[in-house]
């Protein structure tokens, strides 16, 4: 990535946060097109998800699904978002830590909060999948992953036996 792709991406995470909802929806549109160079913006986007205009939203999540795992260095960034009041907000930010995988270890805490007090079934459901992702460093997640396996929500229990299974023994 050459140093003018990262300045743009850099002006498109400012622009995410401009009072004008139109700036901000050309903002998290351009994101979503810039395809991988967007994994620099991975945090911002998340956070705007949250935003209150639907444009802004769904070229946020569009963007979000092309991307692959955050920076390992964005982790610290996503643990509160993922703990958050915002459905939307919670969902990416459990997800990107799902797809961090092993450099997730440090969201176990964070991430089985999700499943004693979802936001969401979706969040829910999300945290277990990402435990899972995490590994057998998640450890400290299987209480919470053992009761989710329990509950009536058999997506859910499926996911936390799945993710159980992952972490081992």
């Amino acid at each position: 990535m050459g140093d003018s792709d990262i300045t743009d991406i850099h002006t498109l995470v400012t622009a995410l946060g401009a009072a004008d909802a139109d700036m901000r929806a050309d903002a998290a549109e351009r994101l979503c097109r810039a395809g991988d160079r967007a994994r620099e913006a991975a945090v911002a986007l998340v956070r705007a998800c949250g935003d209150d205009d639907d444009r802004v939203r769904d070229w946020s999540v569009a963007a979000l699904e092309e991307l692959g795992p955050p920076a390992a260095a964005d982790v610290a960034a996503l643990v509160p978002l993922a703990g958050g009041r915002h459905p939307l907000v919670a969902y990416w930010a459990v997800t990107l830590l799902g797809r961090s995988g092993k450099d997730a270890v440090a969201a176990t805490a964070a991430l089985a909060a999700c499943l004693e007090s979802p936001v969401d079934a979706a969040v829910a459901e999300r945290a277990a999948w990402a435990l899972g992702k995490i590994g057998p460093g998640a450890s400290a997640g299987r209480p919470a992953l053992e009761r989710a396996a329990a509950v009536a929500d058999p997506r859910l229990a499926r996911l936390a036996r799945e993710a159980l299974d992952s972490i081992g023994a």
